[in-house]
C-alpha cells in the first residue's frame, strides 16, 4: 500500500508487520554468540556433573560384555575354543579383541574392597595381575575367574562362572560401595 497524495512513495507498514518482517530475517550475530557461549557454559557444568573420566570404563564394559555373549556363541557353535583378548588386536577369528582406552587399568586399587561375598581371588602368576585373555571353550567353561579393571576412581570387576554366566559389579567411588554395572 502507497500514498498517492505525492508526499512519500515508500511503503506504509504497520509497527508489528515492520517486526515480523524483521524477526523472520534470522539472528544477528550477536544474538548467535550469545546462545553458543550459554550453551557452552551449560554444558561445562552438565560435563563436570556427569564425571566423563567413568567414560572409558563403560564402554570397556559394554564392549566386555558383547564380546564375551559372542565368544560363548561362537565357541559352542565352531566346536572349539574362542579367545576375548583385552587391549590386544589379533586378526584371528578365534580371538575377539576388546580395546582399552588410555585411562582403563588392569588390577583393583589397594584401597578398594573385594565384593560382597567373594573370596581373594587366586593370581594367574607371581606378578599378580590377570591373563589378558579369556579363552572360552565349547562347554562353556572359562579360564579366568575375575577381572578388575579401573580408570582411577570407579572400578569394573567381572566375575566369570560356568554354562557361561558372568556378572558384572562396579565400584563407585563417590558412594564407597559395590553395584550392578
Amino acid at each position: 500500500m502507497t500514498m498517492s497524495t505525492g508526499e512519500d512513495p515508500r511503503p506504509i507498514f504497520p509497527a508489528s508487520a515492520l517486526a515480523s518482517r524483521r524477526c523472520s530475517r534470522g539472528f544477528s550475530l550477536t544474538e548467535l554468540c550469545i546462545c553458543l557461549g550459554t550453551m557452552g557454559i551449560l554444558s561445562g557444568f552438565g560435563a563436570s556433573a556427569l564425571s566423563l573420566s567413568s567414560t572409558g570404563l563403560a564402554s570397556v564394559q559394554q564392549d566386555l560384555d558383547g564380546a564375551l555373549y559372542q565368544a560363548f556363541h561362537q565357541a559352542r557353535a565352531q566346536g572349539r575354543n574362542v579367545q576375548v583378548a583385552l587391549g590386544v588386536k589379533s586378526a584371528s577369528s578365534d580371538v575377539l579383541p576388546v580395546a582399552l582406552p588410555r585411562n582403563v587399568h588392569w588390577g583393583k586399587p589397594a584401597g578398594v574392597p573385594l565384593p560382597p561375598g567373594m573370596g581373594k581371588p587366586v593370581v594367574a602368576d607371581k606378578t599378580g595381575e590377570a591373563h589378558t585373555s579369556i579363552t572360552v571353550t565349547p562347554n562353556h567353561t572359562t579360564t579366568a575367574t575375575v577381572w578388575f579393571l579401573t580408570d582411577g576412581q570407579d572400578v569394573l570387576c567381572l566375575r566369570l562362572a560356568g554354562h557361561g554366566h558372568h556378572q558384572m559389579l562396579r565400584w563407585r567411588a563417590a558412594k564407597k560401595t559395590w553395584g550392578r554395572a
